[in-house]
């Protein structure tokens, strides 16, 4: 377990990395739609990358604090894109291939995902099925030796930089939730093609892809986690994509309230800075509330992590609550910052639109409320 100075020490390194490496250039990159491919590997050589990957495969092997830490100093200066970026590759496809991975694929794909040199995206939503997964119509029919797969992805973040897909297709379509299979994709491969990146009402610095497959052969060894097993691995790896969902979104909000802060300690109304009027202390005071309860939740789900305990209800709980807070949060300040809030020139406008996405992707409110709903009263 690490000491809370430790913690701090990593969190400062963080935190002047992104001062020197994207602070300066972020919101050129949103104007152009991308980020710069080589700053992964600037995240890679500092070790920021998929920190609590052990070291046998390139990691520091820390706890996965370290690892929420990082997502969280990318969300709380704004960086919403980046924050989904890197939260995909190192807290998402990084955590399939370790816990799902025969050796050699972890050998193959871990330690360059650790340096940046592989970037990492997860192919499950198409067209016609976002948060009910198994309506897919990504197929990997059997072809000798291997499997050839048809289909397309569609909204992949990370789909333009990305090395390395961990796909889900049907490779038993009678088989409901048991044909499901998850792949490791090496897009190099013959077969693979990238869409166009998708324009966003926000997040723009992040790459949003389409991804198409036409008989794209792969070999039985890269099956991951199990052929017919797709669906329960997936189930099973979703908790911490959600909890890890819930820290972004809830450091996102709490960067948005203390730039309001600021904000209306030197904006004048009526004579007198916002901070003085009723209205604008108890916004504040009711946002911060919210946020601190939301605080310790999340710090319990994490801890419980950690321990191997966190269920998929909490995870649940942490995603809906927080990321529709987060929401609030940049509802509410960029109402306290009147018309300039609505001017892309302040920050809090991109704290809006960046937000808006947290209540859907990683699963919908709606999914998440399904899910605890089935928890608490049973199906």
């Amino acid at each position: 377990m690490l000491e809370q100075s430790e913690i701090e020490l990593f969190r400062d390194t963080v935190r002047k990395f992104l001062e020197r490496e994207v602070t300066p250039h972020y919101a050129q990159w949103e104007r152009e739609g991308l980020f710069p491919r080589e700053l992964w590997q600037r995240f890679g050589e500092q070790g920021l990358l998929c920190v609590d990957v052990p070291e046998q495969y390139g990691g520091a092997g820390a706890d996965f604090t370290l690892s929420t830490v990082v997502v969280e100093e990318i969300a709380h200066a704004g960086f919403g894109g980046l924050a989904s970026a890197v939260s995909v590759h190192s807290d998402i496809v990084a955590p399939y291939i370790l816990h799902l991975g025969s050796e050699a694929q972890k050998q193959r794909w871990l330690p360059g995902m650790v340096t940046g040199a592989v970037v990492g995206a997860i192919g499950m939503t198409e067209p016609g099925a976002g948060s009910d997964l198994q309506a897919m119509k990504t197929r990997a029919e059997r072809d000798g030796d291997g499997y050839r797969i048809n289909g397309q992805k569609t909204f992949i973040t990370n789909g333009y930089h990305a090395d390395l897909l961990v796909l889900a297709a049907k490779t038993d379509p009678a088989a409901g939730s048991k044909g499901v299979t998850l792949f490791t994709i090496d897009t190099t491969l013959p077969g693979f093609q990238r869409g166009r990146r998708l324009e966003k009402i926000g997040q723009h610095a992040s790459d949003t892809a389409e991804l198409f497959f036409e008989d794209l052969r792969v070999g039985a060894e890269q099956i991951l986690g199990g052929e017919g097993r797709g669906f329960a691995n997936m189930m099973n790896e979703l908790p911490r994509e959600r909890l890890i969902l819930g820290v972004g979104a809830l450091a996102a909000a709490e960067g948005a309230l203390e730039r309001t802060i600021a904000y209306v300690k030197e904006r004048q109304a009526f004579g007198q800075p916002l901070a003085q009027l009723q209205n604008t202390r108890f916004k504040l005071a009711e946002l911060k509330a919210q946020l601190e309860v939301n605080r310790a939740f999340i710090r319990q789900c994490a801890a419980k992590y950690d321990r191997g305990e966190l269920t998929t209800t909490d995870a649940s709980i942490a995603k809906l609550s927080a990321t529709e807070l987060q929401f609030k949060v940049a509802d509410e300040c960029l109402q306290l910052h009147g018309g300039y809030g609505y001017m892309r020139e302040y920050q809090v406008s991109r704290d809006f639109v960046d937000a808006r996405v947290q209540r859907i992707y990683g699963g919908a409110s709606e999914i998440m409320k399904e899910l605890i709903a089935r928890a608490i009263l049973g199906r």
